[in-house]
């Protein structure tokens, strides 16, 4: 390629007489003669101090840069935004946190198409950061790389910001003192980095490695490490030859590679949220993706780290026994990876994997294929006269398979911790959280607060929770989320009566109201649909342009 093909947007933005104002803007953020001869590269930067999860990145972005210039190529840093799902959780606050992923991928597109990149790298820390920077990045389809800003190292006792959740249901019951208490909140949370389990951003970060658009262990590295700058600063050599390759996002992104992230995501145990994600994430390169995929794929995919939130370990150690690389080879030796799918290196999924060497003997964080924690997927789609478009349920097998029990009914999810919390809930119950979708809440807030409180109680095996909305990567126990159609569409969730039985079924795959189809029919002649909750705003803009949850729940479906 020439040297004009690999500026083919910024050339547009800096070449020429008639370009002489750009060009004085730019010289005064610091380009040189030189730089206007260079491909730039957009270094989209999540840092904020929002959040722990994304307090180091400007540091790691800086590093970007420098690797981007070394290589050849001119970087301008520029940021996004992030929010916090764990500050935010069971308040009007997190309504916001799934529309950001959407604000993240259109400030993404804004930014870098308005000022002609010619390639991207974006770091991310927190859950919609990372679906976010995917999307935007693919919407543009320019040379890029995305980059994980790192885990958090585990608190006293190996304790996480999970801990803090369950503890508070422990201080409800009488188990965890106000002194307890107070040093989990203090102890937890030691510095940088993302939640410290397999929780949904080191979910998704493991799927976007797998998925070919990281560096290879980009996905299991400390948020504060050595190898962590190293991935920063290749990341800038490895784009530079993307662009030298013209290898795009679309080249890299394909139907395969979907395939290897959710097989990858489906072997760690990990959040429910990848589900959501993926399926944005495919709809943004245009690739084929729907639920009946992870049901496929499912089937002959097991579950086989011992991670948390449902296993032992945290994220630190899996890392400290090579991260998902020896996982990947073991899935690609064993023909559960397609290993002709391009990544990022410029290399293909098995000639990174190459040379990788297997875990040590004596761990116990990864099992091997012959002894899995779950012969198939923990992430189940049901269906059935509650869920007809599907509904995505966590379930490891722990907390048994199938789960009958008395509907008990609320309409917030405030309300049900409240009700958790002042012992209201008992033995049976199935919580439904109704009208919390991504246009009835709107945005789809998670359910961290009420499902850890549940397991704090002590019910964890006793109580089941489904809902329209969805679950923090943190969540466990029986509990069933994304239900479609949702409530505020009319839904049949929207029925559902204190007293009903209802009956979830992994084995099955299947969620259903045990009455008679007469009877839900009558019901939902009566309903009517409740008026928005908000009318000005992101948030109503949100509730009247986002899709379903089955469908990823983006907003440029049906542009």
């Amino acid at each position: 390629m020439s040297d004009k093909d690999h500026r083919k947007h910024s050339s547009i933005v800096v070449d020429g007489v008639e370009q002489a104002p750009s060009r004085a803007m730019l010289r005064a953020v610091g380009f040189k003669d030189d730089d206007f001869n260079k491909p730039q590269v957009g270094v989209a930067s999540t840092w904020s101090m929002v959040t722990p999860c994304n307090m180091h990145i400007n540091a790691l972005a800086d590093e970007v840069g420098i690797g981007v210039n070394e290589a050849g190529g001119k970087s301008v840093i520029y940021n996004t935004i992030t929010i916090s799902d764990g500050i935010s959780m069971g308040t009007e606050g997190m309504k916001y946190s799934l529309v950001s992923r959407e604000v993240i991928a259109d400030s993404i597109e804004s930014v870098s198409g308005c000022m002609g990149h010619d390639a991207i790298i974006a770091i991310g820390g927190c859950d919609k950061n990372m679906p976010g920077c995917l999307i935007g990045m693919a919407r543009l389809n320019r040379p890029s790389i995305f980059v994980y800003g790192g885990t958090i190292q585990p608190g006293k006792n190996r304790t996480d910001i999970i801990s803090v959740f369950e503890a508070v249901g422990g201080h409800a019951n009488g188990s965890v003192s106000d002194i307890a208490l107070k040093t989990i909140e203090e102890t937890a949370i030691p510095g940088p980095g993302s939640c410290g389990g397999m929780y949904t951003a080191n979910t998704m970060a493991a799927a976007i490695e797998a998925l070919g658009m990281s560096l290879p262990n980009s996905s299991a590295q400390d948020a504060i490490s050595e190898h962590k700058m190293s991935d920063c600063h290749r990341a800038g050599a490895a784009v530079m030859n993307l662009l030298r390759h013209d290898i795009k996002p679309s080249d890299i992104m394909t139907k395969a590679a979907f395939e290897n992230a959710i097989k990858v995501v489906i072997t760690l145990g990990g959040s429910t949220n990848a589900v959501l994600h993926l399926l944005a994430m495919a709809h943004s390169i245009n690739v084929d993706l729907c639920l009946d995929d992870f049901v496929r794929i499912g089937n002959d995919t097991p579950m086989l780290a011992d991670l948390r939130p449902s296993g032992r370990f945290l994220m630190s150690e899996l890392i400290a026994i090579g991260g998902i690389q020896p996982l990947m080879k073991m899935l690609l030796d064993t023909g559960h990876l397609q290993g002709d799918c391009l990544t990022v290196t410029g290399k293909t999924v098995a000639e990174n994997l190459a040379d990788v060497k297997p875990y040590p003997e004596s761990q116990e964080i990864i099992r091997p294929l012959s002894n899995p924690i779950k012969k198939d997927s923990h992430l189940v789609v049901l269906r059935g006269n509650l869920a007809p478009e599907g509904a995505v349920a966590k379930i490891t097998g722990k907390e048994g398979l199938s789960f009958t029990g008395t509907a008990r009914v609320f309409h917030s999810e405030e309300e049900t911790l409240k009700s958790i919390l002042d012992g209201t809930v008992v033995k049976n119950d199935v919580l439904v959280i109704r009208y919390e979708g991504p246009k009835g809440g709107p945005g789809m807030r998670e359910m961290l607060s009420p499902t850890s409180a549940i397991m704090g109680k002590g019910l964890g095996a006793e109580v089941a929770l489904i809902t329209d909305g969805r679950f923090s990567g943190g969540s466990h126990g029986f509990v069933v989320g994304h239900i479609t159609p949702e409530a505020y569409e009319g839904g049949p969730l929207a029925i559902v009566e204190d007293g009903d039985e209802i009956t979830i079924d992994a084995t099955t795959r299947e969620l259903n109201l045990n009455i008679s189809d007469d009877e839900i029919k009558q019901r939902l002649a009566k309903w009517n649909k409740p008026a928005p909750r908000y009318t000005r705003g992101v948030l109503a803009k949100y509730a009247k342009t986002v899709s379903s949850a089955s469908e990823g729940a983006v907003t440029d479906k049906d542009l």
